[in-house]
């Protein structure tokens, strides 16, 4: 983080506009109150997904929106109820159950967003930008600074099983790069077990680094680099 530019004067070691020693009160507050302000800087953690803006793909113009449960929730709910769905993310049940899993996310500082992903304006898969670094992933790989998870489904039927799983985990992992300059890696953690979201992560760029145990699952750890971004 950069110090602020305006040095802070020690204890004692100000001057007068006589150019005599004169004793400066308060000096630790003023220099704690600037310490913190690279800290407020960074309070957005992850950069406003709201404001991402939307990209073009082979299938249409594709956006985030943060979720808002008043509006989203029935929907939601109904997607963690598809049997598809509910086999991985485990969220199947009243709206209660959905409605908890978001209140966890919109109750907390900011490090992990739950949004629709919008294709030409029509709400169809659901996703969740978090800091993988800050996250209790991180205990289980070696983790770098500002490292950007992803979380998706596609909430349809319709849309799963021809491709547009890779196609917008492409566009996502872009956006993300594009958008977070501090981050050079996105992470994901999909269940070994779920074949078709390992090989949609694959053929979109990401490698398979590892397989790791989670509390909840064996996963395989996926990275989508910076540095091989224009090569994809």
């Amino acid at each position: 983080m950069r110090s602020t530019d305006t040095p802070v004067p020690s204890a004692g070691s100000a001057t007068d506009a006589l150019g005599a020693p004169e004793v400066v009160e308060h000096t630790v507050e003023t220099r704690l109150k600037a310490g913190l302000l690279p800290l407020l800087a960074e309070a957005d953690l992850l950069d406003s997904p709201a404001i991402w803006g939307s990209v073009a793909t082979p299938a249409g113009a594709f956006r985030l929106e943060p979720v808002r449960p008043g509006r989203d929730l029935e929907l939601l709910t109904g997607w963690m109820n598809d049997p598809e769905v509910a086999a991985y993310w485990e969220l199947a049940g009243p709206a209660a159950v959905t409605a908890a899993h978001l209140r966890a996310q919109l109750d907390g500082d900011g490090r992990s967003i739950p949004c629709l992903g919008l294709l030409d304006g029509t709400p169809m898969s659901y996703w969740e930008i978090y800091r993988a670094d800050l996250d209790p992933l991180s205990r289980h790989y070696p983790a770098r600074p500002h490292d950007t998870g992803i979380h998706l489904l596609i909430g349809d039927g319709t849309n799963r099983g021809r491709g547009l799983g890779t196609t917008l985990l492409r566009a996502v992992a872009d956006m993300v790069l594009g958008n977070r300059p501090r981050c050079t890696r996105v992470i994901a953690e999909p269940d070994i077990r779920n074949t078709p979201s390992v090989s949609a992560f694959l053929s979109s760029g990401f490698r398979c680094s590892a397989e790791i145990d989670l509390p909840e699952k064996r996963a395989a750890l996926m990275i989508r680099e910076r540095a091989l971004r224009n090569l994809l």
